[in-house]
């Protein structure tokens, strides 16, 4: 039985019409692009800016945005080419399913649930904290947690995710409205940040724009596990200013855009796929660079980075104290409030569209592929996925893997990439709506990048993501190896009573 069986592109595409498994096509172009502005412009947009420009960039941040930009723009090209060749749920997972096996696309599938399933539960951590921080601001003293016996409890996650997963159960339509709502003012809060920023620019700050490198020691000060898995086997101190320092910032502020890829889980949900998707996709990260950019040069405009710098965990909140505007911070803080939300909404979906994608194939119980024959949603399981995440969020210090959200990302973000050059090469007859232009060149080129960001992360964040891993292996080899349609012990004739010929598996 071959661990690299491949699943026909054509029997994903069957089963995505499975009578009673199937999901409604109703999201427009105006709908993915909101959604990746959704999931990509949180609370990190008020402070991953300042961060980069205080450590690593200076003014040149709004280089490293660009060239992270690229960066997320190289990968989802990668993404929009497999989408329009796949238009179904489960984005990277079926993607590898269809080019390099069933293995590695359960281990993709495996570290999707991990970066859907972290990020949900600590952003939905952070929203309950930022609730109570705004509650603050108007005068009411309501505390994030309430004491359970020997437990603390954080009660904002089950509201809000309470809220979002009954949306989603109602319809991905229904929720991709009240999704668009959020957004949209979050988007406003965003610009008026920007705006108010703008008043207190000082051209003298963007000078010099590329600030002199210097010499570093803080990768020695750290421990063995905090430094990142280049230095501990380069002994490179990271770079501080200076053009390496653009490209540290870069790796600091990519994870900001982090999330367009679950918009492609979506595929399947999605009016005219060929068209729609390139298009949302595309549109979404163009609106996301600009907020970013806008962003980061009021930021570095109102203050200088060497101030910044300063202070031990610099915002955008900062900037505005630093310039004597105390009462930005109040919009600042109703703003992280409001890009939390419509974060945890896109989060659950895309969770419960990737375990919808496994269960169909079996590699996951097939109980959970069943979708509610009134709203055309995976009903039971998007409410699993809610009451885990929730739990997880309230009762657990979940942001302590902040990381394992990138890392589940950067490895779903280089398969795909390298996928795309294996699926010209097997299915060369399939024509996806959207190409990645300039033959092989972009598809590598997005590999190594991806790669070399992986290698930012922390030699403790490696660690946990090899235990993930063998987690994800063992569960693999005891269940799903067995359970999975392609296996031949599995497989029922199609059509019997017309005598027609089981299924065939590609190996």
């Amino acid at each position: 039985m071959s661990l690299f069986r491949t699943k026909p592109i054509e029997q994903s595409l069957a089963d995505a019409d499975e009578e009673g498994r199937r999901l409604k096509r109703s999201l427009t172009t105006w709908d993915l692009m909101i959604m990746g502005v959704a999931v990509a412009v949180g609370a990190g947009i008020f402070s991953v800016g300042a961060k980069a420009a205080a450590q690593f960039s200076g003014p040149a941040v709004t280089l490293s945005f660009i060239l992270a930009a690229i960066t997320c723009a190289l990968a989802i090209m990668c993404y929009a080419e497999f989408a329009t060749a796949i238009p179904v749920a489960g984005s990277a997972y079926v993607f590898t399913y269809a080019t390099m096996g069933e293995l590695i696309a359960w281990i993709i599938g495996w570290n999707l649930i991990l970066e859907l399933f972290t990020a949900g539960a600590v952003i939905a951590k952070y929203w309950g904290i930022y609730l109570s921080e705004v509650f603050a601001l108007i005068g009411w003293n309501i505390p994030a947690t309430i004491s359970l016996g020997p437990v603390d409890m954080t009660w904002g996650p089950f509201l809000i995710v309470a809220l979002f997963t009954v949306l989603l159960v109602m319809g991905t339509k229904l929720s991709a409205r009240v999704g668009n709502v959020f957004t949209l003012i979050k988007i406003g809060v965003v610009l008026f940040v920007i705006v108010a920023g703008f008043f207190y620019i000082d051209f003298a700050n963007y000078t010099p724009f590329i600030p002199d490198s210097v010499s570093t020691e803080a990768a020695g000060s750290e421990g063995v596990m905090a430094q990142s898995l280049f230095s501990f086997f380069t002994g490179a101190a990271p770079a501080q200013y200076g053009m390496l320092g653009v490209f540290a910032g870069a790796a600091v502020v990519f994870f900001a855009f982090i999330g367009f890829d679950v918009v492609a889980t979506s595929a399947e949900e999605v009016k005219d796929p060929g068209r729609t998707l390139p298009r949302g996709i595309f549109a979404g990260l163009a609106v996301v660079t600009l907020l970013y950019i806008g962003v980061s040069l009021a930021l570095t405009g109102m203050v200088s980075y060497k101030e910044l710098a300063s202070v031990e965990a610099p915002n955008l909140a900062t900037a505005f104290a630093l310039v004597g505007n105390t009462g930005a911070a109040q919009v600042i803080a109703i703003g992280s409030l409001i890009g939390l939300t419509t974060v945890i909404m896109v989060l659950l979906m895309g969770l419960a569209r990737v375990v919808l994608a496994m269960s169909r194939d079996g590699l996951l119980p097939r109980a959970l592929s069943k979708t509610s024959s009134k709203h055309a949603t995976p009903a039971r399981l998007q409410i699993l996925c809610g009451v885990l995440v929730a739990l997880v969020a309230g009762f657990t210090q979940v942001d302590l893997l902040e990381e394992m959200i990138n890392i589940g990302t950067l490895s779903a973000f280089v398969v795909v990439s390298a996928g795309v050059l294996v699926l010209r090469r097997k299915r060369p007859d399939l024509k996806p709506a959207f190409r990645v232009p300039f033959g092989p060149v972009l598809p590598v080129l997005s590999t190594l990048l991806c790669l070399y960001l992986m290698t930012n992360l922390s030699v403790e964040t490696w660690i946990y993501f090899m235990f993930w891993l063998a987690a994800g292996f063992a569960l693999y080899f005891v269940y799903g190896r067995r359970r999975s349609r392609l296996n031949p012990k599995n497989q029922v004739p199609a059509a019997a009573a017309d005598g027609k010929p089981g299924e065939q598996i590609t190996d």
